[in-house]
């Protein structure tokens, strides 16, 4: 480095450098975001759309630069009532305006400076220097570009001027200034090339020594392959060998514009240097389509052909020109595919080995982000080209496995955030042990040192011996220095390496950003959920898919200190980007589980018990040797057929799903959580919600209830379906990490519910409006009769069939079933809904006894007095409809009983000992405990559908009844009592009153009396705090005498089922806890309920 003038070593060059480079990024997004800003009419300043300044900005814009404010009064009228608005509100565009003037100022003064101390630039010398030299020249080059593109910045800059020579007298400072900055750069590129004439021999020298780099990065994938590029295991015995690179920035960071602009800006040198030549035509063949800033993109050969078509002396480059745009649309597409492909096994490799063993991360941390750094350039020429130019092959613009490539590059970012204090002691010990050592010789063999570099060369050999990892060092620019590097190339390189290592003590985060981020994407929102979905369709890319919402993790990289306004809208976009894609995938997941479900649930249905009748007669009929069927029937496929493979290379459709399920759990369950502008998104709890969400639909749905036919599956058939689907959930557990036994809990405990958490109708709900509103609506109607026997409700033959099998829904095991999915909550709320029904035929018979309380009264101290009786039973009405309401009520209760029965067993199997301490704390309470205290053990034992002597939910139903006075009430209670007794003879006129030995009751449900008369009783005279002993002894004495009146009848229409009806006093008494065998014998004669026994049982033998 020669001496001028100036002295380098004075002028912080690399300061300078550093700083313009950072402020350059900064207004290049500032100038990006005013461009989007007046693209998008919702954005956009409303001055320059409002139609009553149309005229005026127009003449603005026509007479830019110059102002005449005085002769057009009338289109600048409007422009006077709104002037302090427009300087308030264009501002901030005015000002961003003036700093790039700024920018350009101090670009162009540094740019001079470095021409007048002749900086030697060579990029394997003085790397940073030169790098930074050249990132300024395209910062800048992208900057004026991108000015020109905004179409409204004449009428941004007219209007504020405008406006403050209306307000302030005079124009602005920095208007005639800026005004023509604008006016000169109406064609950028043409008036750089001539602004960068005196700037062309540093320029040059430093474009032109990439020529030792650039060709190496831009080989075919096929040259990579032959070179094994990226592979450690390639050499075995060098595995440990640190990675060596003259130029580390070969490999990293290298743009294609400084290459491809910066000879346009030199292009003198193509003219007269055939090296430089050759690199530019090697990069015009690469690329056809540069990226200017983001989204915003330039088409560098029409470009470069413009320019230089009006140049004398050029039609050799316009006709390369033409070439290497021929070349670029044939064969770079197909280039840089087969890269892509080469990078993605390469990757993977590499990760690979880097998992198993993360100490070679050291040694070999050049490797990781040279391939970060192609695979970063790789996706980035795609993404640009895929969406900005005319292709030949578009196959070679649609990348299927794109995703791949970038989970690999995630996975490699994440060893090294993972095990960067590994890569940083290895460093350390490094710069200690080697480069101060390296670096020392070479000082000391320098053949001239002046003072100052031997003082600063000695003091970097002292720093790095006594490096230690708390300590790190600062990146070095020994450029400054007045020490000629172009005479010691050696130093220069080591210096180099010397810069590369420490970086990877301090600055590993912003190494990642540097070589690996894909924050653009964020500005690609079409294409990049276009990738996605593509992902997402291809089974084997499945896997992948989380590398999505990992890029979503970089969008924030891309925001500037300089332009804080857009932070807010890039992070938005970055939250509602994850959030789609991990809810995209976890509904993908969710519906390939849902499918297994259904083949499960399918499988499952094979083993129910009905499906083997026709099995069970193929085999009776094959030992009686009869021949059913047709002789060509094919025989029917057992359950477990499926399983039978004969061959490993058939595929099912439950094997496919269960592979594409495992892909894509892989990717739900790669990362734990991910920090996306400071929200946690944790992918596992999106499947888990839509598990739920699914889960609740599938088991309601599952239900098949049909409002209008009123059909609803089996419990049986829908238990066995809900634990197909519960063992599939479960299965889930082995692809990725979450609580299915919380998704279990958070459903199945809603469908315990009436309605669930979004008020939507549950299993609950659905079953007890069926039961209540179809099949006991149906015993009521006399189409049904509870068969005690048989502890099931069971279809009489009527004339109109019914639609369903009363026992296949109402049996032991169906009941038992039913439990099982409603669980006691459930349970609790069907015994809640019959209550309510019971409570409806409570009202209804008081309304009855009130309507005959007079005779009833009369009746009720007259038992003994059978003359006066029959005669009072004669004036007594709606006697008919009293035993009708009572045998629902007991119809009612009878069916709560199998319900709880029922349920003890279900939670007998569940919680024995929790079950027997509570039946052993029901069977222990005292006689004289305080009534309240009872009824909470006995809610309490209902609950665990143990039987209790008063009922405590009919307690409740019946209590909130009360309206008049409580002794009137208790009177009502009693009388009802009354009405129910002395009305009882009249069932033995009915036909359908016949005992029926085989089913333990009759066909008209009247057994269930017994039943309704002891609860109703246990029930009222508790509520009313009567003797419930006293007042059953009353009902039974009045029963018995009624009933003992018939005996004395000759009517044998009146006495057709008398046998039949005597025996419902016995049922009561069984039924009844108050009640014994020994108060029955002294109102009614056992001989005679013998000889009922005998009568009805004689009567079905005959009949039968």
């Amino acid at each position: 480095m020669s001496r001028g003038a100036l002295q380098p070593s004075q002028q912080k060059l690399a300061e300078k450098l550093t700083i313009l480079n950072d402020r350059g990024i900064g207004m290049l997004t500032r100038i990006y975001n005013i461009k989007k800003a007046c693209g998008d009419p919702k954005a956009k300043p409303s001055y320059l759309i409002d139609k009553n300044l149309e005229s005026a900005v127009k003449f603005i814009v026509r007479k830019f630069p110059a102002i005449e404010t005085r002769n057009n009064n009338q289109q600048l009228a409007q422009l006077q009532k709104e002037k302090s608005e427009i300087l308030k509100n264009l501002a901030l565009y005015y000002f961003t305006f003036v700093d790039v003037m700024e920018f350009k100022d101090h670009v162009c003064e540094l740019l001079n400076t470095i021409d007048a101390c002749q900086v030697f630039f060579d990029i394997t010398v003085n790397f940073d220097l030169t790098k930074n030299y050249l990132d300024l020249v395209v910062t800048y080059t992208n900057l004026m570009m991108l000015l020109s593109r905004i179409e409204e910045r004449k009428a941004i800059i007219g209007l504020y001027n405008y406006a403050h020579e209306m307000t302030h007298g005079s124009s602005d400072r920095e208007y005639p200034r800026l005004g023509q900055m604008i006016v000169d750069y109406e064609n950028p590129l043409k008036k750089m090339m001539e602004e960068f004439v005196p700037h062309g021999k540093s320029l040059q020298d430093a474009l032109v020594s990439l020529q030792m780099v650039y060709p190496r990065r831009n080989l075919s994938a096929d040259q990579w392959r032959n070179a094994q590029l990226l592979s450690l295991i390639s050499a075995p015995s060098t595995m440990l060998n640190p990675a060596q690179s003259d130029t580390y920035i070969r490999y990293i960071g290298l743009s294609l514009f400084s290459v491809l602009v910066g000879f346009i800006l030199c292009h003198a040198a193509l003219n007269s240097d055939p090296a430089a030549l050759s690199l530019w035509k090697l990069a015009l063949q690469s690329s056809s389509c540069l990226c200017l800033f983001r989204d915003e993109v330039f088409h560098i050969h029409k470009s470069a052909e413009d320019l230089f078509v009006n140049i004398r002396g050029y039609n050799k480059r316009v006709n390369d020109i033409r070439e290497c745009k021929e070349s670029a649309l044939s064969h770079a597409g197909s280039m840089h595919r087969e890269r892509r492909k080469f990078l993605r096994s390469a990757l993977k490799e590499l990760a690979t080995v880097l998992a198993d063993q993360p100490g070679l991360l050291g040694p070999k941390a050049l490797f990781v982000f040279m391939a970060l750094s192609f695979a970063r350039d790789e996706i980035i020429w795609l993404l640009r080209h895929a969406d900005n130019i005319q292709k030949k092959s578009t196959d070679d613009f649609i990348d299927k496995h794109i995703a791949e490539l970038i989970f690999y590059m995630e996975e490699l970012r994440a060893h090294v955030r993972k095990y960067g204090p590994v890569m940083q002691r290895y460093y350390v010990q490094y710069l200690s042990g080697f480069d101060a050592v390296v670096l020392n010789e070479l000082v000391q063999n320098l053949s001239v040192c002046p003072e100052d570099e031997s003082i600063i060369m000695s003091s970097f050999v002292n720093t790095m011996t006594s490096l230690s990892v708390k300590q790190g060092s600062e990146p070095l620019f020994v450029s400054k220095a007045s020490l000629g590097l172009a005479d010691h190339r050696e130093l220069g390189k080591m210096m180099n390496t010397i810069i590369f290592h420490t970086k990877m003590v301090d600055s590993l985060v912003e190494m990642l950003v540097e070589t690996s981020d894909l924050s653009i994407f964020c500005f690609y929102s079409r294409a990049f959920e276009k990738m996605f979905q593509q992902c997402l369709e291809l089974p084997s890319q499945s896997r992948y898919s989380i590398s999505f919402p990992l890029l979503c993790t970089h969008f924030m990289s891309c925001t500037h200190e300089l332009c804080p306004e857009e932070r807010h809208h890039i992070g938005d976009r970055s939250l509602s980007l994850c959030n789609m894609f991990l809810d995209e995938m976890a509904k993908q997941a969710r519906n390939l589980i849902t499918d297994i479900c259904t083949e499960q649930c399918t499988l499952s249905d094979q083993l129910l018990p009905k499906h083997c009748a026709k099995t069970i007669s193929q085999a009776v009929n094959k030992k009686s040797k009869k021949q059913t069927g047709k002789k060509g029937e094919p025989e029917r496929e057992k359950p477990g057929v499926e399983s039978m493979r004969k061959n490993r290379l058939l595929v099912t459709n439950l094997d496919k799903l269960h592979t594409a399920l495992s892909e894509l759990c892989f990717s739900i369950n790669y990362v734990p959580n991910m920090m996306v502008w400071e929200h946690t998104f944790t992918p596992r709890e999106y499947l888990t919600s839509h598990l739920e969400i699914r889960f609740t639909k599938s088991i309601v749905g599952m239900t098949m209830y049909n409002q209008a036919t009123q059909e609803i599956a089996k419990p049986s058939e829908l238990l066995t379906s809900v634990r197909a689907y519960m063992t599939v959930l479960q299965s889930i557990e082995n692809y990725v990490q979450i609580d299915i036994t919380r998704v279990f809990n958070n459903v199945l405990l809603q469908q315990t519910q009436h309605l669930d958490s979004h008020g939507e109708p549950t299993i609950t709900s659905l079953y007890t409006n069926w039961y209540l509103e179809t099949l006991l609506r149906q015993v009521s109607n006399g189409h049904i009769a509870y068969f005690p026997a048989m502890k099931a409700f069971v279809n009489l033959p009527t004339e109109n069939e019914l639609t369903f099998n009363a026992e296949e829904y109402s049996d032991i095991s169906e009941m038992r079933s039913l439990s099982e999915l409603l669980g006691p909550y459930g349970m609790k709320f069907l015994s809640e809904s019959l209550m309510w029904h019971i409570s409806s035929q409570v009202a209804e018979l008081k309304k009855l006894v009130v309507d005959n309380v007079e005779v009833l009264t009369q009746m009720r101290t007259s038992f003994d007095k059978p003359d006066h009786m029959a005669a009072l039973f004669k004036r007594l009405t709606s006697v008919d409809s009293v035993l009708k309401r009572m045998t629902i009520i007991g119809v009612i209760l009878s069916f709560r009983s199998l319900a709880q029965e029922a349920l003890r067993d279900v939670l007998s199997c569940h919680i024995p000992f929790l079950v027997s301490s509570v039946e052993d704390f029901k069977d222990h309470i005292p006689r004289e405990t305080d009534m309240k205290v009872a009824m909470n053990v006995y809610e309490l034992s209902s609950a665990a559908g143990l039987p209790c002597e008063i009922d405590p939910a009919l307690v409740v139903a019946l209590s909130s009844q009360k309206s008049g006075s409580p002794e009137e009430e208790y009177k009502i209670a009693c009388l009802l009592m009354v009405f129910v007794a002395v009305s009882m003879p009249t069932l033995a006129s009915n036909v359908m009153s016949q005992y029926s030995p085989a089913i333990e009751g009759h066909c008209n449900n009247i057994h269930c009396l017994a039943k309704a008369i002891n609860q109703i009783a246990a029930a009222l005279f508790t509520i009313h705090k009567g003797s419930i002993e006293d007042r059953l002894k009353e009902f039974l004495a009045l029963a018995s005498s009624s009933l003992l009146k018939i005996g004395q009848e000759t009517d044998k229409t009146t006495t057709r089922n008398r046998e039949s009806v005597y025996l419902l006093l016995d049922m009561i008494v069984q039924e009844s806890p108050f009640l014994t065998m020994d108060l029955l014998e002294s109102c009614f004669p056992y001989v005679l309920l013998r000889n009922a026994y005998h009568a009805v049982y004689k009567q079905s033998v005959s009949s039968s």
